[in-house]
């Protein structure tokens, strides 16, 4: 019989986490390939080059509108909130058909709930793009809340991420929060948690390993990151 992810320690976890806050794009829904080619097409139709997937990870960050900046676009407040719609609207005409999730998402969901931990989701993504997401791909039992904003610029996941925090059962050292950025390793430091930064998302692993967090390669060997002591900066 095949063997669950993490399947040979869950048994016997014992976790020093209770709670795990998850980031959506990119750990776990794999779409950094569909954001590079929008970019890409409205890169194209200013008659601006390219960004390849090793660039667009090497140098995407929040607030946005410094990497809009860096790859040309106009980002006076009128032009990005142009270009940011415009971004929206050709990622969500797409997203839900040819996005699929990350392998082993949904297996170490179930795992881990099955060891006792519970789940949420903290996104940069709009609540109602996010919670449509979240349905789509059948997964919304397995989380207590889905915490999104209320703007289309991935503003204010560290005030939603305070928010949650508050509102939560369990204190902050019995919460990991799992993402693939920097600002995510930002956000957990902001409400007093720890961070495991998973690379196989928007940003590259070089950059991940620079910032001392914990590292991920899969959803799979998350499960064991999990049940080890976590060490970091903070």
């Amino acid at each position: 019989m095949q063997e669950k992810p993490g399947g040979h320690l869950l048994d016997k976890m014992e976790s020093r986490y209770q709670h795990i806050i998850w980031d959506w794009n990119g750990t776990l829904l794999d779409d950094t390939w569909l954001c590079v080619e929008v970019l890409n097409v409205l890169l194209a139709e200013r008659g601006r080059p390219a960004i390849a997937p090793d660039e667009y990870r090497q140098n995407f960050g929040f607030p946005v509108v410094h990497f809009y900046d860096y790859l040309g676009f106009d980002v006076d407040k009128d032009s990005f909130e142009s270009v940011s719609r415009a971004f929206i609207d050709a990622y969500e005409a797409r997203w839900l058909a040819e996005c699929k999730l990350h392998p082993e998402a949904e297996a170490v969901l179930r795992a881990l709930a099955a060891a006792g931990l519970s789940h949420s989701v903290l996104s940069a993504a709009e609540q109602d793009t996010l919670e449509r997401g979240i349905a789509h791909f059948g997964i919304r039992s397995h989380f207590e809340a889905l915490i999104g904003t209320d703007n289309i610029h991935a503003l204010g996941k560290v005030e939603q991420g305070r928010s949650w925090m508050n509102q939560l059962d369990w204190t902050p050292e019995a919460v990991v929060l799992v993402g693939d950025t920097l600002h995510d390793l930002e956000v957990a430091e902001a409400i007093g948690c720890d961070c495991i930064l998973m690379t196989h998302g928007h940003h590259c692993p070089i950059r991940l390993k620079e910032s001392g967090a914990p590292l991920a390669h899969s959803l799979g060997e998350l499960v064991d990151r999990i049940q080890a002591p976590v060490s970091q900066k903070h």
